[in-house]
């Protein structure tokens, strides 16, 4: 989100624009928000809006997947080097990734933040998500052509779960299933920190695209689970 909690009138150096990260994971911690406190500072320095940032993440996130949607085909039929398609694929989705870390530091950092920002923030997101599951569904039917299309429809649906539950949980009535920060829980939730996500499926793209198809299972249980403990979880909190 870009609303601002946090100004630094001095010259921010990229530290003060990680301190103010919203966190995502051990991995979006540990890289993508580092990269994207460089982008923010680089994007300080050139005068640039946070907006500026969300919309650089939605174009390259957009014509990542959009090429992997393209090639899938000529990839699956040995046209196309998987380890050039994986390669766009893990730098394409991760700087966009880090950029849409980065808006949101810019914002807190310099003042920025507003309504407006936040919304355009979170519709990027959903575009950008959208056509990140393309193209992982359109590799997966083009890998196995025998891959129902109920659970390309299942997979797409569910995958969104992470970023409704994201958005929710900034809220005043924010809530956590699991409040631990140890590293062994940390570790477990990995498989909901979304740079880590889509840099486990990029490296499939890159090495072995065939296996796309359990990436997609996997997910859709692991997302689709999550839903229904959330359900759960939020149920019994509104009925004590």
């Amino acid at each position: 989100m870009q609303s601002a909690t946090t100004v630094v009138e001095s010259r921010p150096t990229v530290a003060d624009f990680h301190r103010v990260n919203r966190g995502g994971g051990l991995f979006s911690e540990s890289v993508s928000q580092w990269i994207g406190a460089a982008f923010a500072l680089v994007a300080q320095r050139l005068g640039l809006r946070p907006t500026a940032l969300t919309i650089a993440n939605l174009a390259l996130g957009l014509a990542t997947s959009v090429t992997v949607v393209a090639l899938a085909g000529r990839v699956a039929a040995g046209d196309v080097p998987t380890w050039a398609v994986g390669l766009v694929a893990l730098v394409g989705w991760q700087v966009a990734y880090a950029l849409d870390c980065a808006d949101g530091q810019l914002a807190r950092v310099t003042g920025q933040g507003s309504a407006a920002g936040a919304r355009v923030d979170v519709l990027c997101d959903v575009a950008a998500q959208i056509a990140l599951v393309a193209a992982l569904g359109a590799t997966a039917v083009a890998q196995r052509p025998g891959t129902p299309s109920w659970l390309v429809a299942v997979f797409a649906g569910t995958w969104m779960v992470n970023l409704v539950t994201s958005v929710m949980q900034s809220g005043p009535n924010a809530a956590s299933m699991v409040t631990s920060t140890s590293l062994p829980v940390r570790l477990v939730k990995l498989v909901r920190d979304y740079g880590a996500v889509i840099f486990v499926a990029a490296l499939v793209l890159m090495i072995a695209p065939a296996l796309t198809f359990w990436v997609v299972v996997a997910f859709t249980v692991v997302n689709g689970g999550f839903l229904l403990a959330s359900i759960a979880f939020s149920a019994r909190a509104s009925l004590r």
